[in-house]
């Protein structure tokens, strides 16, 4: 890696962890020179504003995400496993998160819910293709006869990830999982109805 892309690479993941911890308006860039160890002129010679470095940590926040939570699901061998999977990567957003401040993309659509800006579209761009890769998830189980062909994985698909989110932020105000565990639990028992025996 070039000295340039590792520049780079260290003051996003720094920003990536004061943005998904304090909020991105909240993050001041002294804050970030503090954290990263770089000063601003460095930051502006990488990102034209503190903007594009908002996006630009969204966008390795959403990678990271999706690539963890691809791998854990790709380990296991039917639909059933890999939601599970699923579910429990959700539920380690309380206990160890793979990025500091929980769920990136819960954090990304408080913040950006009222503003029409790059950063909402870029929070709904990670939204679509967690939905993507869970109605995937769904419709190959259909096809290899694992679930009944009247799921509707659309809504389902909607549910888990409204279910997920919603049990994360009530998780994290009472600092226990036991909201995530109860979603969870509920949500392995609904699709258990569209097992195919």
């Amino acid at each position: 890696m070039r000295k340039s892309d590792f520049t780079k690479n260290r003051i996003i993941i720094e920003s990536s962890n004061l943005f998904n911890t304090q909020g991105y308006k909240s993050t001041s860039l002294s804050e970030i020179t503090e954290a990263s160890g770089y000063t601003k002129g460095a930051i502006y010679r990488h990102f034209e504003n503190k903007e594009a470095l908002e996006i630009e940590s969204l966008e390795y926040m959403s990678k990271l995400v999706l690539k963890t939570l691809s791998e854990s699901i790709k380990k296991e061998n039917n639909v059933f496993d890999k939601l599970n999977a699923l579910f429990d990567f959700f539920c380690s957003y309380t206990n160890e998160p793979i990025i500091k401040g929980g769920c990136p993309l819960l954090n990304a659509a408080i913040e950006v819910d009222e503003t029409e800006t790059i950063l909402k579209f870029k929070a709904k761009t990670f939204l679509n293709a967690i939905k993507i890769s869970i109605n995937k998830l769904l419709l190959n189980g259909i096809k290899y006869n694992q679930l009944k062909s009247n799921l509707d994985v659309e809504a389902f698909s909607t549910v888990i990830i409204a279910s997920l989110e919603g049990a994360i932020m009530m998780s994290k105000l009472s600092n226990t999982n036991t909201d995530l565990r109860l979603v969870t639990k509920h949500l392995k028992n609904y699709i258990e109805s569209y097992r195919i025996i």
